[in-house]
C-alpha cells in the first residue's frame, strides 16, 4: 500500500491502533494476538552517576547479557534516578545521550600508535605499547632527572616529561596516577581543574579555611535571595538549577548580572549587563554601598571575621600598588600583609573597630572609590541595575533572610579570578550569609569529578588533602616542612584545625612508601619530588615551546581544545618525543599531527613526535566514585565490559608502572629508590581494584592504635578502617592517602554507596553517600549560630547547643563539645578561627582585591589608577607577551561560554547531542552586526592576536553594547565545543583566541575577556 506523507498523518492521528497500522501493510496479522513485552524486563538496573557536569545526578543504567562466562553485557538504556535527592529522576540534554555516549563512533578500542612522521595510525599490542611506553619513560627519566639542586638539596624531580590527568575518572584511578606520578619524580602535573576551578580553591580557602563550595545543590532552596554572577547554571548545570527555580516558588528572588542575557537570565527576576573583566568593580561597589547604607550583620561581623583585627604598620595601598612590590621581579613581598601579634602569638585585635588599621577601617578607605557613579562608568551596568544589586543582597544583612551566590568559570577564567570570587565571599561575610542554611558561596564546579581530584592534590604542587608538595627552599628536610605548613593558633583557644598537619603527612606517607617510611628517614620525605616554580600547565607549555619537554602523558583530558592558544600548543606537541594518551574517546590531542586544512593546517610529515593512543574505560563500565560539586563522594557500579580491548585507567596506569619498575629491578637506573620503594600492596600488581585504592583512600590502622584517654583500650586494632581523620597518627601506625576522605570507608563498610534519601531537615540528606570533611554538608555551620549558640534564624535551624555538644541536621563544623561560652570561633580551618576580609598570607596579589584590567583591554587604560593597568603580579612569559593584541587592532571582547546542549569537547561524539548543536557559531549583538553588515546566518572570521576561527553568525538582542569609559564596547559571544574529531561538523577549536596568560593564583587561563576583531567572510 503507498501512502503520502499527509496520507499516513491522517491514518496515525487518531493512535496506532492496531488496524491502522495493519492497513498500512506494516504488521502480519498474526502480530495482532501478540501482547508487547517490556523492553527493560530482562534487562539489569545497575546505579551510576551523570560523568559531565558537577550536579552529579543519578543514574540508572540498564544492561542486557545472559551471564554466562563468555557472554558481554550491553547498556541498552538509561534514564535519570528518582531517588536521587539532587536530580530526582531528572537528566539534561547532555545526561539524555549518555547511552549514545558509550555507544559512540568515536570510542577507542585497540591501543595504537602514530609513528613519528607517519599520516597514520598502526595498531599494536598491549604488550607492544606497555613495553614502548615504559622504555620512553625510562629513557628520559634516566637522561634527565634532578637528584639535587645546586644548593645540594635532594629534590628528586623529573621535569622533562609532564603529566595531565582526567576530569571525570574515580577517586580511585585518581589516587593510583597520584603515587604513580611522585614516584617518577613528575613534578609538570595538573588535572583540568587547572584550567576551570583553580582560583575557586586559592579564593575560598583564604578566606574561609578551604576552598570548596560551602554548601549543596538542594540548600540552595533556602535562600531568599540568589544572584547568578560568574555563572550561568541554567546553561551549564541545569538540572542542578532546579534548586534555584524551588527558591523562587517559595518568593526568593532571582537577579543575573552576565555580559549576555543567557538562559539564567530568561527566567530570572532581574538581569544586569556587564563588561567581561570588569567583575570586582562591581563587587567592590557592592562592598561600598553596603557600608555607606549600614546593611551589615553587625554581630556576625564582630564576632565571626577579622574586621577587629589589626594590620602592620608598614601596610599601604596607592595608586594599584599594594606594599612590597618588587618591579623587576613583578612580585610581592607579603610581609606586610598580616597582623600585629603579641608576645604569646596571638593576633591584635580592637572590638570597638576604631583603630585606624583594623581591618574595617582598612577595607572601608579600599573601596570608598567604588561608587555607584564608578561602578556604572567601569562596567557598562546601568546604575538602577547595580542598585537593584546592592539594594537585595543588603535585605540579607539580617537575621531571617538569607542570601547565596552561584558562580563558575565567569569569574575564575580571568587573571585575577582569585580576587573576583574573594570580594563575593567579604560580601557574604559582611551579610552574615556564610554557614547559613540557603547561604554560602556556591562554586559550580563544571567537571564531575573534578572537586575530587582536586581533594587528590593532582596539580602541580599539590598532595592529598589540600597538602603542599614540598618545596627545595621552603621545605629542604622534613622538620622544615612540618614547621612552615602547620600553623599555630592565633587567638587564645582557638580550634586550629591544620595544626594535626604531622599526622595527615605522616600518614599519607606510609601510604606512598609502606614499611619503607620510617621515622629514621624521615618517613620517605626525600622520595617525594621537590618544586622550584610552578610547574602548571602554562608553564609546561611554555617549556616545551622551548624545546625542554619530551614527554607527554595525557589521561582523560584534551589539552589542544582545552589550553588557550591552540596554535602554540600544537606546535609544542609537535617538538616532543613521544606523547601517550589514555582515553575512551578520540581526541584532537591525539591527532593534533593531522592537517584538517584551515582547521589545523599542519605538516603532518615533519612532526616527529610518536603517539600512543591507550583505550580507556567509560564510566559506565568501572565501579569507583566521583565527587560532586557539594564534596558528596558517591559510588557507582559497573553495568558492562568496554569495547574492544579497551581496559580500566587503573589497569594502564599499574601496568605502565609495573613495567618502569621492572626495567629499574633489571638495568638499574637514575634514583631509583622512590620507583621500588614505592607501596604497591596490591592483590593483583596489575590491576589494582577500585575497592583496594578506596580503602586506602580512607585509612587504616597498621599497629593496634591505643586510647590516648584509657590505654588499657584500643580505638583501632591493627588493619581495622579509620572512622574518622581525628584517629590519624603521626607516628607511622596509621596509614591514609587523602585525610579528608577519612570516614568514606569505615569498618561498618563502603559510605559512599549508601543510598539512603531521608531529609534529616531543610533538604540534608545525609544518609546518601557520604560528603568531606566527616558527611557535613554544609560546611562552617557553627556561623549558623549567634555567640551564645542559638540559630540566627529559627526556621533555619541547622545546628545549636544543645547544652552539652552541638548536634542538629547536620555534621556539626566544630569541636562536638566546646560551650560557646569558651568563645572559640567557628573557622577552624583559619589559625586565627574567623572569616577574612582581609587575607593575610594566601594570595600573591593584594589581601583585597582590585580592579585591574584584562591582560588585553578594551579600554588601554585603567581609570582607578592609569600607571597601573593590568594586575603587576601576574606571570607572563616573553613568548606569550609578545602574542598580545591592542584594542586598536582588536576591537572587541571576546568571551566564551558553554551551551545546554555540549559538555566541553566530549559530546561532539554523542550523535544526540550533535544533533542538538550541530554547527559552530558566535553570537554578536544587533548593534554590531548592523555597523559590520553582518546578517543572521553569516559566515564570520574571528580572529585574535594568536589565530582565528570560522563560524556561523547569531546576531541577538542578547548581547548589547554597551558605553564604559566613554565608549563604546562591543562582546561577542563564543561558545566553545568543536573540534575536528566529532561526529558532527567539523569546526574550529575557540581556544585559538584567548592568550596564555592566567590567574596570578592560580595560573588559571583568561578565557573570559580577551580582545579580538570580526568579519564577514565567504563560505568557510
Amino acid at each position: 500500500m503507498q501512502v503520502s506523507r499527509r496520507q499516513f498523518m491522517q491514518l496515525s492521528a487518531g493512535g496506532l491502533a492496531a488496524s491502522s497500522v495493519a492497513a498500512l501493510g506494516f504488521l502480519p496479522s498474526a502480530a495482532l494476538a501478540e501482547v508487547r513485552q517490556y523492553k527493560l524486563s530482562r534487562a539489569k538496573e545497575i546505579r551510576n552517576t551523570c560523568p559531565y557536569c558537577s550536579v552529579g545526578c543519578g543514574l540508572l543504567m540498564y544492561s542486557l547479557g545472559d551471564g554466562a562466562k563468555n557472554a558481554r553485557s550491553e547498556i541498552i538504556h538509561i534514564e535519570g534516578d528518582p531517588d536521587h535527592p539532587v536530580s530526582r529522576g531528572s537528566l539534561c540534554p547532555k545526561g539524555a545521550g549518555l547511552l549514545d555516549f558509550i555507544h559512540s563512533d568515536n570510542r577507542l578500542k585497540h591501543p595504537e600508535v602514530r609513528e613519528a612522521g607517519s599520516n597514520t595510525w598502526k595498531r599494536i599490542s598491549w604488550h607492544e605499547a606497555i613495553e614502548r611506553v615504559a622504555r620512553h619513560i625510562k629513557n628520559d627519566r634516566d637522561a634527565n632527572f634532578t637528584a639535587k639542586n645546586a644548593q645540594g638539596v635532594t629534590v628528586n624531580r623529573w621535569t622533562s616529561t609532564g603529566m595531565l590527568t582526567a576530569s571525570a575518572s574515580s577517586n580511585e584511578t585518581g589516587i593510583l596516577t597520584q603515587k604513580f606520578m611522585r614516584a617518577l619524580g613528575i613534578v609538570g602535573t595538573d588535572a583540568q581543574a587547572r584550567v576551570c576551578h583553580g582560583p575557586t580553591v586559592s579564593a575560598l580557602a583564604s578566606t574561609f579555611g578551604r576552598g570548596a563550595m560551602t554548601n549543596t545543590w538542594v540548600d540552595i532552596k533556602n535562600a531568599d535571595f540568589i544572584l547568578i554572577m560568574g555563572g550561568n547554571p541554567a546553561e551549564a548545570h541545569p538540572v542542578g538549577f532546579k534548586w534555584a527555580i524551588e527558591a523562587k516558588k517559595k518568593g526568593a528572588r532571582i537577579i543575573v548580572v552576565d555580559p549576555r542575557f543567557n538562559r539564567s537570565a530568561a527566567v530570572a527576576d532581574h538581569y544586569v549587563p556587564i563588561r567581561a573583566g570588569s567583575d570586582i568593580v562591581f563587587l567592590g561597589g557592592v562592598i561600598n554601598w553596603l557600608v555607606a547604607n549600614d546593611k551589615i550583620q553587625w554581630e556576625y561581623v564582630k564576632a565571626f571575621t577579622n574586621a577587629s583585627f589589626i594590620v602592620k604598620e608598614g601596610y599601604s595601598f596607592e595608586e594599584g600598588l599594594f606594599s612590597g612590590y618588587d618591579p623587576a621581579k613583578g612580585q610581592y613581598d607579603r610581609a606586610s600583609w598580616n597582623y600585629e601579634f603579641d608576645d604569646a602569638g596571638n593576633a591584635l585585635t580592637d572590638p570597638t573597630l576604631q583603630h585606624p588599621r583594623c581591618v574595617w577601617n582598612l577595607m572601608k578607605a579600599h573601596f570608598a572609590r567604588y561608587t555607584p557613579e564608578v561602578v556604572a562608568d567601569l562596567t557598562g551596568s546601568p546604575k538602577d541595575g547595580f542598585l537593584t544589586v546592592c539594594e537585595h543582597l543588603g535585605s540579607t544583612a539580617v537575621r531571617d533572610r538569607v542570601g547565596t551566590i552561584l558562580y563558575a568559570l565567569g569569574w575564575t577564567q580571568h587573571t585575577v579570578g582569585a580576587q573576583n570570587i574573594r570580594t563575593m565571599a567579604m560580601i557574604q561575610l559582611l551579610l552574615g550569609n556564610i554557614g547559613m542554611p540557603g547561604g554560602g558561596v556556591n562554586a559550580l564546579r563544571g567537571h564531575s569529578n573534578i572537586q575530587g581530584l582536586s581533594d587528590l592534590g593532582l596539580l602541580s604542587t599539590s598532595l592529598p588533602g589540600y597538602l603542599t608538595l614540598p618545596n627545595e627552599k621552603a621545605h629542604p628536610t622534613y622538620a622544615d616542612y612540618i614547621a612552615r605548613t602547620t600553623p599555630k593558633a592565633q587567638q587564645p583557644g582557638q580550634l586550629n584545625y591544620w595544626a594535626n598537619t604531622p599526622k595527615f603527612f605522616v600518614s599519607l606517607q606510609k601510604w606512598f612508601f609502606g614499611d619503607k617510611a620510617t621515622a629514621e628517614n624521615d618517613w620517605g620525605y626525600d622520595w617525594l619530588p621537590k618544586w622550584d616554580k610552578m610547574y602548571d600547565v602554562l608553564q609546561v607549555m611554555d617549556l616545551m615551546h622551548n624545546g625542554k619537554v619530551n614527554g607527554l602523558i595525557v589521561q582523560g583530558f584534551n589539552p589542544l581544545t582545552s589550553f588557550p592558544d591552540a596554535r602554540k600548543t600544537a606546535a609544542s606537541f609537535a617538538k616532543l618525543k613521544y606523547m601517550v594518551v589514555i582515553d575512551p574517546m578520540t581526541t584532537e590531542t591525539s591527532t593534533f599531527w593531522q592537517n584538517h586544512g584551515d582547521i589545523n593546517d599542519v605538516p603532518t610529515a615533519s612532526i616527529q613526535t610518536e603517539v600512543f593512543r591507550l583505550p580507556s574505560t567509560c564510566f559506565a563500565e568501572e565501579d569507583g566514585a566521583i565527587v560532586n560539586s557539594s564534596r558528596w563522594l558517591q559510588w557507582h557500579w559497573k553495568g558492562a565490559e568496554a569495547p574492544g580491548e579497551a581496559r580500566t585507567d587503573q589497569e594502564i596506569i599499574a601496568e605502565i608502572f609495573m613495567a618502569v619498575r621492572g626495567l629499574y629491578e633489571k638495568e638499574g637506573g637514575t634514583v631509583p629508590e622512590p620507583i621500588l620503594n614505592l607501596s604497591w600492596p596490591y592483590k593483583n600488581p596489575l590491576d589494582p581494584t577500585p575497592e583496594e585504592l578506596a580503602k586506602e583512600l580512607n585509612g587504616r590502622a597498621l599497629v593496634d592504635v591505643p586510647d590516648p584517654k584509657d590505654p588499657t583500650k584500643f580505638l583501632l586494632r591493627k588493619g581495622e578502617q579509620i572512622s574518622s581523620f581525628a584517629q590519624l597518627r603521626d607516628d607511622g601506625t596509621t596509614l591514609s592517602a587523602c585525610w579528608i576522605f577519612a570516614g568514606s570507608w569505615t569498618q561498618a563498610g563502603n559510605q559512599m554507596a549508601r543510598r539512603d534519601n531521608t531529609d534529616t531537615g531543610l533538604g540534608n540528606t545525609p544518609g546518601w553517600a557520604w560528603a568531606w570533611p566527616a558527611n557535613r554538608r554544609i560546611i562552617y555551620n557553627r556561623a549558623s549560630c549567634d555567640p551564645q549558640g542559638k540559630p540566627w534564624d529559627p526556621k533555619r535551624n541547622l545546628i545549636s547547643w544543645k547544652g552539652d555538644v552541638w548536634a542538629g541536621a547536620d555534621v556539626p563544623d566544630f569541636k562536638i563539645d566546646q560551650p560557646p561560652s569558651a568563645g572559640m570561633n567557628p573557622f577552624i580551618m583559619n589559625p586565627e578561627g574567623v572569616g577574612r576580609l582581609f587575607a593575610t598570607d594566601k594570595l600573591v596579589d593584594g589581601p583585597f582585591p582590585e580592579h585591574y584590567e584584562p591582560m588585553e583591554s578594551p579600554l588601554g587604560t585603567n581609570p582607578l589608577h592609569p600607571k597601573v593597568v593590568s594586575s603587576p603580579a601576574v606571570r607572563l612569559f616573553p613568548a606569550d607577551k609578545e602574542r598580545l593584541g591592542t584594542h586598536d587592532a582588536f576591537p572587541y571582547v571576546g568571551t566564551t561560554y558553554r551551551l545546554t546542549e555540549h559538555f566541553q569537547f566530549w559530546t561532539k561524539n554523542v550523535r544526540l547531542n550533535a544533533i542538538a548543536q550541530p554547527e559552530q557559531f558566535v553570537e554578536i549583538g544587533e548593534a554590531l552586526a548592523a555597523e559590520k553588515g553582518i546578517k543572521a546566518g553569516d559566515w564570520v572570521q574571528v580572529s585574535s592576536k594568536r589565530g582565528h576561527i570560522k563560524a556561523r553568525a547569531v546576531v541577538t538582542k542578547r548581547i548589547k553594547a554597551l558605553t564604559v569609559n566613554s565608549r563604546t564596547v562591543h562582546q561577542i559571544g563564543i561558545p566553545l565545543h568543536w573540534g575536528w574529531e566529532t561526529v558532527a561538523k567539523k569546526g574550529y577549536l575557540s581556544n585559538t583566541l584567548p592568550p596564555a596568560v592566567g590567574d596570578c593564583n592560580t595560573q588559571t587561563p583568561e578565557y573570559k575577556a580577551f580582545l579580538v576583531n570580526i568579519e564577514k567572510v565567504g563560505v568557510a
